[in-house]
């Protein structure tokens, strides 16, 4: 994977290096606002500029950033274009700049907003050039730039003109590239949609030519995405060097998928279409998922798509399904499935005759249904509307992993997001804390992709709407502890000491070795929960220290939040550390907990009341009587009860 080590801030480029720059020479005889004299436009200039500029510096930041500050946009890109010099290099330089924009956080349609009147055609471009990739002659890092502007334009559904173009692709008619019998039996559950799709089809019956073709191409886009997308998911081997322009391309179409799903008018009819896809269950047994290095974005970001295609949301109403409604669907598949294995599959006649909850965990759905042949599967898939039907004597062309998975999938049971709060821990780990994917340091630049929830103008539910601001809310939290984490275990300057022990160089003040530390109680879990009600330790440091640092380290109360930090360093005593490599490796840090303080011990071991903490006796040795918390969000415990 791409090296991820912490690097110096780029400093910005001063008023000399700028005017040095190509670009600059370049914008000074052709659109700079203050040239007098410009040239007329050349597409040859515009030709050479992404070449030189964005195709040779494999899209750099720093040279992109020079393009849009400027203004090639607004004054030598758009206001030139037309369909007669359109060409790969004008599609790709106008997707750069807004990109770059995007990362900016500065307005980006405002230029096209003046001039709207061949966006329609420039659009239209960037759906065949994403769809063509290689045949139109494009590399994966330019069909990944295009992604990254689809994207975007998915996520301004609040510009008229954006939302002109965009929803010719999400509505309605996008069902045709399902399954027929899918098809009937989605527009089964909703009656008043038979009667808009008969309207739909009669019209598109009576188109022509190009009208009939350029329909066609805008209803099936994003299923032809789709299936882009898997063919380059399949070329990725599970083992051996892989080009990370695969993974960034994969990344990126996962992240689309992400925004089209969290959006209520654009996942109303693609919801149908990613699910009769499949798509989430070739990601999950895919090879990238495999690779523990270079597909771990790629599994957190797939995690968000798997939450997101299963939201507790009615897709066609918009209203947000209880947790009964969300059992009766469950029990609805279930019951569906037994009626199709009674009826038609004597074999699973066990399965058919069981209750629910005795078959719909996916240890028992997987031992019913694995012995079956891939032939069986397939059929049982196609009777529940999943895969088209198996002609008789015909194989199979899917695996029986693939025809397991799906049906497993589908059919298991479900954690309840409440629930999934609850068993999300208070204080953050090790893993989360220095996982940059979903806490980024400092120096994220903006350029990858993040696993992180979006706030956009629009949610799904109130319940998405105050999700999403509490993750961003406890990764900010967790982005602060890592700050003062870092901070005083650098100061503690850990080495491994010549006998393979931990010796400590510096020193923090409000950082203290422990000196014993012992667990006393681990609570039965509570009826329901799977993770221990309590558990209680002593911790004992040695205050050898300065006494207001001391005075500081006796102020504590109960209540008060530490953690505790294990290290097991590799650097030998004296070694200097670097910043610019990674914290956790140099340090040898290896665990990170959160815990509450329940009180303070005096000598005898008698627990050192509030309020009568002066009048004990002055010690060298305190010991902390912790409690490490249940592992109950009790912020999310009042934001259910907002709902």
């Amino acid at each position: 994977m791409e090296n991820q080590t912490h690097a110096k801030k780029a400093s910005a480029p001063s008023v000399s290096q700028i005017n040095a720059e190509y670009v600059t020479q370049l914008s000074n005889r052709y659109w700079a606002p203050h040239a007098k004299n410009k040239l007329p436009f050349d597409p040859k200039v515009l030709e050479d500029v992404y070449e030189r500029e964005i195709l040779k510096s494999k899209f750099a930041i720093r040279k992109i950033m020079l393009l849009e500050f400027s203004q090639y946009l607004e004054n030598y890109l758009w206001v030139n274009y037309n369909p007669e010099v359109s060409s790969n290099a004008y599609l790709m330089s106008i997707c750069c700049i807004v990109n770059e924009k995007f990362r900016e956080n500065v307005p980006a349609w405002e230029v096209f907003k003046k001039e709207p009147s061949h966006f329609p055609y420039f659009f239209k471009c960037v759906m065949e050039a994403v769809l063509a990739g290689e045949e139109a002659g494009l590399t994966l890092k330019e069909q990944t730039v295009l992604l990254v502007f689809l994207d975007h334009c998915f996520n301004s559904l609040e510009v008229d003109l954006i939302r002109e173009q965009v929803q010719q692709l999400i509505s309605l008619p996008m069902w045709m590239c399902i399954l027929p019998s899918r098809l009937q039996h989605e527009l089964k559950k909703v009656p008043k949609l038979q009667k808009f799709w008969n309207l739909i089809k009669k019209n598109f019956d009576k188109l022509e030519g190009k009208a009939s073709e350029q329909a066609k191409m805008e209803r099936t886009f994003l299923s032809a995405l789709i299936k882009k997308f898997l063919g380059v998911l399949v070329s990725i081997s599970p083992a051996g060097p892989v080009p990370m322009e695969k993974v960034h391309y994969c990344e990126r179409f996962i992240e689309l998928m992400i925004d089209l799903e969290a959006l209520l008018p654009t996942r109303r009819w693609f919801n149908t279409v990613l699910d009769d896809s499949h798509l989430v269950v070739s990601c999950h047994l895919s090879s990238l998922m495999q690779r523990e290095k270079e597909g771990h974005l790629f599994c957190q970001l797939l995690d968000m798509l798997k939450f997101y295609t299963g939201f507790e949301i009615n897709d066609q109403t918009g209203n947000a399904l209880t947790e009964k409604e969300m059992t009766t669907l469950h029990y609805d598949r279930i019951t569906s499935l037994q009626r199709a294995a009674f009826a038609h599959f004597p074999e699973l006649q066990d399965f058919a005759l069981s209750n629910v909850a005795a078959v719909d965990t996916r240890e028992s759905l997987t031992k019913q249904f694995g012995h079956l042949s891939s032939n069986t599967l397939h059929r049982v898939a196609s009777y529940l509307c999943l895969l088209p039907e198996l002609a008789e004597g015909q194989d199979t062309t899917y695996e029986k992993e693939v025809l397991l998975e799906l049906l497993v999938s589908r059919h298991e049971r479900r954690i309840s997001q409440i629930e999934q709060l609850n068993q999300m821990p208070l204080y953050p780990t090790e893993k989360i804390i220095w996982d940059e994917n979903i806490v980024p340091t400092e120096y994220y630049s903006g350029e990858g992709c993040l696993a992180l929830p979006k706030l956009n103008l629009q949610f799904l539910t109130l319940h998405d709407y105050l999700l999403r601001n509490f993750n961003l809310f406890r990764l900010e939290s967790t982005y602060e502890i890592r700050q003062d984490v870092e901070d005083v275990v650098t100061r503690m300057k850990p080495w491994q000491s010549e006998y393979g022990g931990v010796v400590f160089g510096g020193w923090a003040r409000m950082a203290q070795t422990i000196t014993a530390f012992s667990i006393v109680e681990v609570a039965k879990p509570n009826i329901g929960e799977n993770w221990p009600a309590r558990v209680r330790a002593d911790i004992t440091v040695n205050l050898n220290v300065r006494d207001h640092i001391k005075h500081e380290w006796e102020g504590l109360r109960k209540h008060d939040v530490c953690f505790l930090v294990t290290v097991r360093p590799n650097l030998p005593y004296g070694t200097r550390f670097d910043r610019r490599q990674p914290f956790v490796e140099q340090t040898g840090l290896a665990y990170v907990r959160g815990c509450e303080v329940q009180g303070m011990l005096d000598d005898k071991g008698r627990v050192i009341e509030e309020g009568r903490l002066a009048r004990a006796p002055e010690s060298f040795f305190f010991c902390f009587f912790v409690q490490i918390l249940k592992n109950i969000l009790y912020l999310c415990k009042y934001l259910v009860s907002l709902l």
